[in-house]
C-alpha cells in the first residue's frame, strides 16, 4: 500500500497494491500491521455501507468526544467527491479541508482522523461507499457542519442534476457557529 499525506498531513490518501489477472482483481483494503507501520493505530469497531443516487450529498458529519471517530473511506461502486474538514481546536489547519475523488476505478481510500467532519457527493448513479470507524455510532454525540459554509471554501463539483441533501444535513451550523458553541 502507498500512504500519501494530503495538504492536511494527518489525512492520508491510501492506494492499495492491486493484483489483477483474467479472473479479476484482489487487494487488501486494510491490514493492521501495514497501517501500524505507517503510524495508524486505529482500532476499527464498525463498518458502514451506503448507497447513493447521483447528486446525493451526505455530510458534513462527525461525532464529538468521547465518541469521536476516525474513518477509513473507500468506494466499491461509482465515484464520490470526498471531503474532510479539520475541526480540531488548536490545530494549525483548523477549518481547512481536504477533498479527493474516490472511485471504484482508482480504488483510493481516505484515512480521516478523529476530529474531522466528513462528507461526500455521489458523482455516479448507484455509488456505494464503505467506511470503517473507530467508535460506534452515538446519536448523543452525532453532529454536523454546513456543507455549503462559504468559510470552508469547498468547491463541490457542479452536476447536471440538483444536489439531494437530507433535511437534517440542511440544518447543520456554519463553522463560526460551531466555534461559538464550544
Amino acid at each position: 500500500m502507498k500512504f500519501t499525506p494530503t495538504s492536511i498531513p494527518d489525512v492520508l490518501l491510501i492506494e492499495p497494491k492491486v493484483f489483477s489477472d483474467e479472473r479479476g482483481f484482489f487487494f487488501e483494503d486494510y491490514n493492521r500491521e501495514v497501517f501500524a507501520r505507517h503510524g495508524l493505530l486505529a482500532d476499527f469497531v464498525q463498518d458502514n455501507h451506503s448507497r447513493s443516487r447521483r447528486g446525493a450529498l451526505r455530510g458534513l458529519h462527525f461525532q464529538v468526544y468521547p465518541k469521536a471517530q476516525s474513518k477509513l473511506v473507500r468506494v466499491v461502486r461509482g465515484e464520490v467527491f470526498d471531503v474532510a474538514v479539520d475541526l480540531r481546536k488548536g490545530s494549525p489547519t483548523y477549518g481547512r479541508h481536504v477533498a479527493e475523488t474516490l472511485s471504484e476505478e482508482n480504488r483510493r481510500m481516505l484515512f480521516i482522523p478523529a476530529g474531522f467532519a466528513h462528507g461526500f457527493l455521489a458523482l455516479k448513479e448507484g455509488t456505494e461507499v464503505l467506511y470503517k470507524v473507530t467508535d460506534f455510532y452515538s446519536p448523543a454525540h452525532d453532529k454536523g457542519l454546513a456543507w455549503n459554509d462559504p468559510a470552508l471554501g469547498i468547491a463541490w463539483p457542479k452536476l447536471d442534476v440538483p444536489y439531494e441533501i437530507s433535511p437534517k444535513d440542511r440544518r447543520h451550523p456554519a463553522l463560526s457557529e460551531l466555534a461559538e458553541a464550544s
